[in-house]
């Protein structure tokens, strides 16, 4: 059997496979993100009047709060786990195919870094120009009480987002994805659209921001074979954004949203 044989005979069985991966993970994530948006543009106020919260409390009793974080970050991280034996059953590897090892961390950290810095605060500017046209919720990054253990909860979480989309996303996806015919153009715009689509719940800013932020990570991994620099990028603007927000003072925090 041929090469192309084998395409042909395993195509319809990754595009299940991408399927059920994804309504697992993000792809579900951004089916409710629908849901979300729909709810707030229907609503009694503007969407700029409501808001979008991406760490809330799940219980008011503080160790059964953090119970519920723990789990919530654990099962998010299921679906990677399935991801990356899917890949290996294949014979991929996650370290020589995708990059997700420890050998280069001088590369990692400096492009994780440099993409961070460079994605930060364009990102910053964009979501608030959408909030003051009208076509983003107001953001807040963290629900939580300031308990103890709310920076290194968010830090935590900050790290299963990075972790679940890059290697979801980025890895998983464009690696399956280029075992069919598509092209490199739509399989960028796959992973970028699916990116912003998870994120519509923020608005339309949160979108075009977060494909934006897809199409130069896809390109990025497409280039280097890397996902470890995305995750640190990644990572590094959540945790930002999280324990920034859960330490600033009140009034820094009603400055921003304005």
């Amino acid at each position: 059997m041929t090469l192309e044989d084998r395409q042909q005979t395993t195509r319809p069985a990754y595009t299940a496979e991408i399927v059920i991966v994804l309504l697992l993970s993000l792809g579900q994530s951004a089916v409710y993100a629908i849901v979300s948006l729909t709810a707030k543009l229907t609503a009694d106020r503007p969407l700029a009047q409501q808001t979008a919260t991406l760490n809330p409390t799940q219980s008011a009793r503080p160790y059964l709060d953090l119970t519920y974080q723990l789990l919530g970050i654990f099962f998010a991280l299921v679906p990677v786990a399935l991801a990356l034996y899917l890949l290996m059953r294949d014979r991929i590897s996650p370290t020589r195919e995708l990059g997700i090892d420890y050998r280069r961390p001088a590369f990692d950290l400096s492009w994780g870094f440099g993409l961070a810095a460079g994605i930060g605060l364009p990102g910053l500017l964009l979501v608030w120009a959408a909030l003051q046209l009208g076509i983003n919720a107001q953001i807040v990054p963290s629900g939580l009480q300031p308990y103890w253990w709310a920076v290194p909860v968010l830090i935590l979480s900050a790290l299963q987002n990075s972790i679940l989309e890059e290697v979801i996303v980025v890895g998983y996806l464009i690696t399956r994805l280029r075992t069919t015919r598509l092209s490199i153009a739509a399989i960028v715009a796959i992973s970028a659209v699916l990116r912003g689509s998870y994120h519509l719940y923020q608005g339309f800013g949160g979108f075009i921001g977060n494909a934006v932020m897809g199409v130069v990570f896809a390109l990025f991994f497409l280039r280097t074979k890397r996902v470890m620099p995305l995750i640190v990028a990644h990572a590094l603007l959540d945790i930002c954004a999280f324990v920034g927000y859960q330490l600033l003072p009140d009034s820094w925090l009603s400055w921003l949203t304005v």
